[in-house]
């Protein structure tokens, strides 16, 4: 089996720098790196001297756009404060609590229903419906696993670098129309809304799905990552609202999503992000990469 092995990784040496990759991401380089990982999961070479497509731009940003102020604006505690200072407080989700670890962590304080979540990564997620039936060890088992990794290392997206690894408890949103928390996520260019995505079936026994609009809300022929609705959601009674307050957050910066709730009629602000899919997953029809890739103006000058 090793010789085996072996032998694979000598006739595809690209397979062989990914697997490193993956196990060993401090080896390499930061460039070096996400060259790798885009030839893996894109299946073309990294253009960095000259990037045309969205996917390639955004590994630009990742290593050459380093504003101190991308760390607060992804951290999950800490963009609560910069957005409600831009849009208002009454559009953020209420935190209950705040932990460095689910030791801390005191469950007879906390509602019936709620959602604990780590605030310097992506994924880390446990939401409860009911006490009762909360699978308490399993979730704190990932919380605590989630809490020893600094996001950074995966994709090398440079904002959560310097992210202090912590724990929220927050308040569980519901739409009592759809029966879930449908997102709606904003693709923001210097301030200007250009496309959104509506993500639907989450967390549910079922894969979730995508569906892509401009920003009048015609849908898009676009998959990615994800397939999508078998009919298309309605479009939310907020848009104009929160398209509107998506294009005030992204207000001078290249490139920004920008996600929103809505539920029972009220908008809450999701959370803010730099790389969507960290650039890795790949567009179909492959031609909206190029056409996002249009609307991102990368700056003139790195800021590293």
């Amino acid at each position: 089996m090793k010789f085996a092995k072996a032998l694979y990784y000598l006739q595809h040496p690209q397979n062989l720098q990914f697997a490193l990759a993956i196990k060993y991401p401090k080896l390499f380089s930061d460039k070096q790196f996400l060259k790798i990982l885009f030839r893996n999961f894109m299946g073309s070479e990294l253009n960095l001297k000259c990037p045309q497509t969205f996917s390639e731009k955004l590994q630009w940003l990742k290593l050459y756009d380093h504003n101190p102020q991308y760390t607060q604006m992804v951290d999950k505690h800490e963009a609560k404060k910069y957005v409600a200072s831009i849009i208002g407080e009454e559009y953020i989700i209420p935190t209950l609590a705040v932990y460095n670890s689910t030791k801390e962590i005191n469950l007879d304080v906390l509602p019936d229903k709620f959602v604990l979540k780590c605030t310097h990564d992506s994924g880390s997620v446990a939401i409860c419906k009911d006490k009762k039936t909360f699978k308490t060890d399993e979730a704190f088992a990932m919380l605590e696993k989630g809490l020893q990794k600094n996001y950074f290392w995966q994709n090398r997206e440079w904002p959560y670098k310097n992210v202090k690894p912590r724990i929220i408890a927050e308040a569980y949103l519901e739409d009592n129309d759809t029966q879930e928390l449908r997102d709606y996520k904003f693709f923001c260019f210097n301030g200007e809304v250009k496309a959104l995505f509506i993500a639907g079936d989450r967390h549910k026994d079922e894969e979730t799905k995508f569906d892509f609009f401009d920003a009048d809300f015609n849908h898009l022929d676009i998959r990615n990552g994800h397939p999508n609705a078998n009919t298309p959601p309605a479009k939310p009674h907020s848009f104009e609202k929160m398209k509107e307050m998506a294009g005030h957050l992204s207000q001078n910066i290249p490139h920004l999503r920008v996600d929103f709730y809505e539920a029972n009629g009220k908008i809450y602000f999701g959370e803010l992000t730099f790389s969507h899919w960290s650039g890795f997953t790949p567009f179909e029809p492959k031609e909206w990469d190029l056409k996002f890739g249009q609307w991102l103006k990368l700056p003139s000058k790195k800021n590293v």
